[in-house]
């Protein structure tokens, strides 16, 4: 398994939620979005450092770099 923040995923890469980081409200308004243990996510556009636009079960979400480091993601995605 390789696990990494979300901010690091490279664009049109895609991996698997983990687990984010964070206090009882972040991690609620996140996995509300879709970011939940087994999502699959991907980045679809990154304006580093600025927000990226995220697609999450079928959803584009613009997420800022704080929150994309509290998501952290698995790369070996089965098919």
């Amino acid at each position: 398994m390789m696990k990494l923040p979300l901010a690091m995923l490279p664009e049109n890469e895609e991996a698997r939620v983990v687990e984010v980081r964070g206090g009882r409200g972040l991690v609620r308004r996140l996995s509300e979005l879709g970011f939940t243990p087994g999502a699959k996510v991907k980045i679809l556009f990154s304006n580093s450092p600025g927000p990226a636009i995220v697609d999450v079960r079928g959803s584009r979400i613009a997420l800022g770099r704080g929150l994309l480091m509290r998501i952290m993601v698995d790369l070996e995605v089965e098919s």
